[in-house]
């Protein structure tokens, strides 16, 4: 029996329709699965959108043992990477684009590790001054995640992207990339002469002082804001990088999916907010 939904990280209806088909198949022959799918799948995106511990998971939720189970299991048989490219060219379809990109976007974020992260994994970003990890990802030119690399928050961005654009090398045609200034130097050759890709460094504009919009680059830093406004990915607990990549892909499959059920543009909360005050005045 499916519990009642009742939390703004359930899936709706609409949502629901468009995940059931890329879960693997339930095993036959033996006991059938206790619990519906769907309310494993809620629980998840509840863990990544709240940032609540397993064990903490609301009790109408399927035990969290479960939940954990079916988390591990997807993953070993890659369900997130192949339901990321599913709904990725089916949202770039919608949007009158051709299903596969050719070109991407790459940037690094560093985020504190919390005490859960293994010494073995974490480090000291001197330029952040963060201790903790450092995520790599490649978005599309419409901001959806392609590849997500998490290493150790010392690495340095040159060496970092070396293991991210030969998984997106191998995961994906894009054969063009857009990057700043930190992935500069030795990189652009290395990417041109192993991989056959242009790697295009964007560079402020001569002269720029404070803020201002960079061309192509704005599109991933909107990427890891969204990803970012999941609780789950505001620091890293995750104990092998590999857990947190896939809280990266769950976070981006849940936004695809809000982005294909979505009938009208989205609306920052910020700004209804702020409507609703002068409307009141």
């Amino acid at each position: 029996m499916l519990r009642e939904r009742r939390y703004p990280s359930d899936l709706t209806d609409a949502q629901w329709a468009l995940i059931e088909p890329l879960l693997p198949a339930p095993n036959t022959g033996g006991r059938p699965e206790k619990h519906p799918r769907r309310d494993v799948v809620d629980a998840i995106l509840y863990v990544v959108r709240t940032g609540c511990a397993w064990r903490q998971l609301p009790f109408d939720f399927p035990p969290w043992q479960t939940v954990y189970w079916y988390f591990v299991r997807w993953e070993e048989a890659k369900v997130t990477e192949q339901m990321l490219a599913i709904l990725r060219r089916r949202v770039r379809t919608a949007q009158g684009r051709a299903e596969e990109p050719t070109a991407g976007i790459i940037d690094s974020q560093s985020v504190k590790g919390a005490d859960t992260v293994g010494r073995d994994s974490r480090g000291y970003d001197a330029g952040k001054k963060v201790n903790g990890r450092k995520r790599f990802i490649v978005t599309d030119t419409l901001g959806l995640l392609l590849v997500v690399c998490v290493m150790a928050a010392s690495v340095q961005d040159r060496d970092g992207a070396k293991t991210t654009l030969l998984s997106m090398y191998l995961m994906t045609p894009v054969r063009y990339v857009f990057a700043d200034a930190g992935f500069a130097g030795t990189l652009v050759d290395w990417t041109q002469r192993v991989l056959r890709t242009v790697l295009h460094i964007v560079r402020k504009a001569p002269g720029q002082i404070g803020f201002a919009v960079i061309e192509r680059r704005w599109v991933v830093e909107r990427s890891l804001a969204w990803l970012t406004s999941h609780r789950r990915l505001a620091r890293d607990y995750e104990r092998h990088p590999a857990t947190a990549e896939a809280m990266i892909r769950w976070a981006a499959i849940s936004g695809m999916a809000r982005r294909l059920t979505r009938r009208h543009a989205a609306t920052r909360q910020q700004a209804r907010t702020l409507n609703r005050q002068l409307d009141r005045l």
